[in-house]
């Protein structure tokens, strides 16, 4: 569909269903959430319309100015040398598309011209009151001063604005679309509800984007942001379906299998293979080794594993079952798994845990996002021995506080109980580990050795804060902070 605007004569506006990130309405300077219009030929991207204010008729009539019609014209463009003449009704300045009288130098903000508003999340129309006053906006939730549009009939108050907000999205966290709805009757009204995005309260008296098979609940920000929205049509993508997509790589294998052993029970075991990330085949080996890396997590080789006989190349039984591609809850693309860059240890910066590694990478190849293999495996929903709550993987990308180590940082799993953070550095940190010659392993442990009220650590010698984790060998008493057990670089692996 095609439409000639007056305010782009040299190439038609075409129609676009699919939704836009990143732009703003060339006609009301307000931010485009759902179908709009737009040139396809030209570079310059300011010739963005919503649909209702690219269809706006040319001149209307208004009973506030019923002498003569008003024009439609572009405000910005009209007074180069003089400022932006005032709305009568809402008396702002017109920045936006206004409607215009040359004779009596009358103007109207299209916002404010008394046109019903259709959004698809309410039954009845919306029309604004044609007055600019203090009210509290039933979507969003904020009290200021504007033009609001009204349902009399529900007594439901909004924001022009607010009006366009999708009534459908589609979010990575999630495998159904989500809904906006402003009825807490859709809701558990008794249930204290928290936006599964950034994992913090939701006020049910106004919107919300809800999936009500699920009970999953965000916030309108949350949920239009474009990090956590997912690149999907949703006019392909029915509501009482699954997310076709969204467990669709799980079962790409990273290995051919070279030899099967059937032991007497009759249980076949895979004890030779050819994986896609070494160039020798790998044996599969129950033996204990030391001080030894697992090739793909960069962890120490723990038995069933995988070795080359010819190098010193290592993978856990569980990172040769590695998928090839997988979704991450952190990204909205497929992440494609590569194995070690090379020899001379080309590393890459994990984006959860803030680590160099070295090990294998999930990749997005659209946008260069990486993960470690660790990070990739943590579900959003945490059980952590260090918590009493389940902790929930929040999506905001502010700075928040890990009780743990005190470092701001995001992401972060949060806890909806209590006020309790922590970042994947912590999240990811072994339950077990060796360290260098020392004869037992150590533990992590969460509280303190015992109550002496003094702490240091063993390697280091220097004191060490109570409230923070430490690995501790309980054979010889031996506490140690976490940073010198595992070193400056606990996700690089040293080739020799």
């Amino acid at each position: 569909m095609e439409l000639q605007h007056f305010c782009h004569p040299k190439h038609p506006l075409i129609f676009n269903e699919e939704k836009i990130y990143d732009k703003h309405c060339y006609g009301c300077l307000e931010p485009i959430l759902d179908s709009s219009y737009s040139c396809i030929k030209c570079e310059d991207d300011k010739f963005y319309h919503h649909k209702s204010c690219a269809e706006l008729p040319l001149m209307f009539h208004h009973p506030l100015h019923p002498i003569h019609p008003l024009i439609l014209i572009n405000e910005s463009t009209r007074h180069p040398e003089k400022e932006n003449s005032r709305c009568e009704l809402c008396r702002d300045y017109c920045g936006e598309y206004s409607y215009h009288c040359y004779r009596c130098n009358f103007n109207l903000h299209i916002r404010c011209i008394v046109v019903q508003l259709k959004a698809k999340f309410h039954d009845h129309p919306l029309t604004p009151i044609g007055k600019s006053i203090m009210f509290t906006c039933d979507i969003c939730g904020k009290e200021d001063k504007d033009v609001p549009n009204l349902c009399a009939p529900c007594s439901f108050w909004i924001h022009r604005k607010c009006g366009r907000f999708p009534h459908r999205v589609k979010v990575v966290r999630h495998k159904h679309p989500l809904h906006l709805t402003h009825s807490s009757l859709e809701l558990h009204q008794f249930d204290s509800q928290f936006c599964q995005l950034c994992v913090r309260n939701v006020n049910t008296k106004y919107g919300l984007y809800y999936c009500s098979r699920c009970d999953f609940v965000a916030h309108l920000n949350c949920a239009r942001a474009k990090e956590n929205m997912e690149d999907i049509n949703l006019l392909e993508l029915k509501d009482e379906d699954d997310d076709p997509e969204f467990n669709e790589f799980i079962d790409l294998v990273t290995y051919k299998v070279k030899k099967i052993n059937v032991g007497e029970d009759g249980i076949e075991t895979v004890i030779e293979i050819e994986h896609f990330s070494h160039e020798h085949d790998l044996k599969l080996t129950n033996e204990v080794v030391n001080n030894k890396k697992c090739n793909g997590c960069v962890r120490d080789i723990l038995p069933p594993f995988y070795n080359c006989v010819k190098c010193n190349f290592f993978l856990h039984k569980s990172c040769v079952e590695l998928p090839k591609k997988k979704r991450h809850p952190l990204h909205g693309h497929p992440l494609t798994l590569l194995p070690v860059a090379s020899k001379k240890s080309k590393f890459f910066w994990c984006y959860a845990c803030k680590r160099y590694c070295n090990g294998f990478t999930y990749l997005c190849e659209t946008c260069s996002f990486k993960l470690d293999v660790p990070c990739s495996l943590v579900p959003e929903i945490l059980t952590h021995p260090g918590h009493e709550h389940q902790l929930l993987l929040s999506s905001t990308r502010f700075d928040q506080t890990c009780n743990y180590c005190d470092s701001k940082v995001f992401p972060v799993f949060c806890c909806t109980t209590c006020e309790f953070a922590l970042d994947f550095k912590c999240a990811t940190l072994p339950h077990s580990i060796r360290y260098k010659q020392h004869e037992h392993p150590f533990t992590l442990c969460y509280t303190t050795e015992d109550d002496s009220g003094e702490y240091y650590c063993d390697i280091c010698e220097e004191e060490r804060d109570p409230k923070h984790w430490f690995y501790y060998c309980v054979d010889c008493s031996y506490p140690a902070h976490p940073k010198c057990i595992l070193g400056i670089y606990p996700n690089v692996k040293l080739h020799k």
